[in-house]
């Protein structure tokens, strides 16, 4: 799951501009023996729980080596690229001890003492048992095949993000180090999911709202977030908008398929998240985290008026269209004209689907039925595929074959017809998450912030001289 988004600040001057995403660094010369003869169960363990982790999903580029990094992680300040993290001893972790691993995975600290910008999950990773630690330390070590070679690309942020030590004070602010403790009062299957999601899992990573520090905002915990130009939605117990209406069932399957008929289907970071990582668990541990996640205090946005399931109907437009010319200006198109033109082929006339052959309705579908409508959008541009054993293409995307007003037309078009009406999309909505999400004014922030704890420290320096001649 992940999947999944940096930043910074003068020592003592300000407060941190904030980090997005990142990765493990690959250590210097710091020389550490790794298990040379690690139990086997251990090495298994440790896989295991790096595929709830969803490692790989960061740190392997499209058709590269496992765990060799190199894939650009977009974030608004500047793509960060995830480093390699094999056993490799010239470019990887392969010096690091267990010790150094471990306050990697759970500080964010390199053994050269550089910091992890929390874009590597460290702040979830923080609750991570001493003995799943050492599965994890085995498993990378012994489990993965070295990879002698440093990414094509290193992470060049403009300054003031370029200044990693910053992240001391960021961690210092938004940090709990503190292990995981059982709740007394649930039970183990309640809490072994509460692990899961709020550890290796890293579920709030995507779901929580980020303050303006780009921390997690706790007080809407797993309350709905964006991750680059896609949202990921609000996933507490509440009936609208939430999963407060999914069984655990339904999100045990959902969890396993990507899919659930009457409700919804994954695309995106969350396919991704389902096909690297949480299809691969137990179906005990997907049971945990469903009775987890139906536990999680309900948070409803106020205009949810009910589960983004439920909107919409069959019904189609095409006698409306039937021997009407199309405009010369392809922008003019209708949405009833671009549904006839590029979807019902597929999703049929009156948008009912076929689940028989991988194609679910548009009504009573979640993607249409959200006020928020940023990953209709996205799907419409870059379609949905899910990589498993192969790479299954589910619906091609349209962002070289429709413009920013037809996605906008064709879009706002469907949540009338199919899901929730009050979900609009505009053709500069498309335009913005087309070209990666909407601009950031983070860096112009953290410029601004310094040049006036700049202007703060000589203003503060020419009051001490002052004093001092008096």
């Amino acid at each position: 799951m992940k999947t999944l988004t940096c930043l910074r600040l003068l020592a003592g001057a300000l407060l941190p501009a904030l980090a997005v995403l990142a990765t493990l660094a690959a250590p210097d010369a710091s020389a550490a023996t790794a298990m040379e003869n690690a139990d086997a169960g251990l090495i298994k363990r440790g896989e295991y729980l790096a595929r709830a982790g969803d490692c790989v999903a960061c740190h392997t580029v499209p058709g590269g080596k496992p765990m060799a990094g190199g894939l650009p992680l977009p974030t608004p300040i500047g793509d960060i690229i995830s480093t390699n993290i094999t056993p490799s001893k010239t470019h990887g972790i392969g010096n690091y001890t267990l010790e150094q691993f471990t306050n990697a995975v759970r500080k964010g600290i390199g053994p050269d003492g550089r910091h992890f910008y929390p874009a590597m999950p460290y702040t979830a990773y923080a609750i991570v048992t001493d003995e799943d630690a050492q599965a994890l330390y085995a498993y990378f070590m012994q489990g993965v095949t070295p990879v002698d070679a440093a990414p094509a690309r290193k992470t060049e942020l403009p300054f003031p993000f370029n200044i990693r030590q910053s992240m001391a004070m960021w961690n210092l602010l938004f940090l709990d180090s503190k292990p995981f403790l059982a709740d007394p009062g649930k039970s183990e299957e309640w809490n072994r999911g509460a692990y899961l999601a709020r550890g290796l899992a890293h579920c709030g990573t995507c779901h929580t709202p980020r303050n303006m520090f780009m921390a997690e905002d706790l007080s809407r915990e797993l309350g709905g977030g964006d991750i680059g130009p896609w949202h990921a939605p609000n996933i507490t117990a509440d009936v609208n908008s939430g999963i407060g209406g999914w069984s655990e069932q339904e999100l045990m399957d959902y969890m396993r398929l990507g899919r659930i008929a009457g409700k919804g289907q994954a695309s995106g970071p969350m396919a991704e998240a389902i096909d690297h990582s949480l299809q691969h668990l137990t179906l005990e541990d997907l049971r945990a985290m469903a009775v987890y996640l139906k536990g999680v205090p309900a948070l409803r946005d106020p205009g949810d008026t009910r589960p983004a399931h439920a909107w919409g109907a069959a019904a189609d437009d095409l006698n409306s269209i039937r021997g009407t010319a199309w405009p010369k200006d392809p922008n003019r198109l209708t949405g009833a004209q671009l549904y006839d033109a590029h979807c019902a082929t597929c999703h049929q006339a009156r948008g009912q689907g076929s689940f028989d052959g991988g194609l679910p309705p548009l009504f009573h579908n979640t993607a249409l039925g959200r006020s928020n409508s940023n990953n209709l959008v996205m799907v419409m541009l870059e379609g949905i595929q899910r990589h498993g054993a192969s790479t299954e293409i589910l619906m091609p995307g349209f962002k070289n074959t429709l413009s920013d007003q037809q996605i906008a037309t064709l879009a706002s078009y469907l949540t009338q017809r199919y899901g929730n009406p009050k979900a609009q999309v505009s053709a500069e909505q498309v335009k913005n998450l087309r070209g990666g999400g909407a601009p950031s004014h983070l860096l112009l922030l953290a410029r601004v912030g310094i040049a006036v704890g700049v202007v703060m420290l000589i203003g503060l320096f020419a009051m001490l001289v002052r004093r001092r001649k008096r």
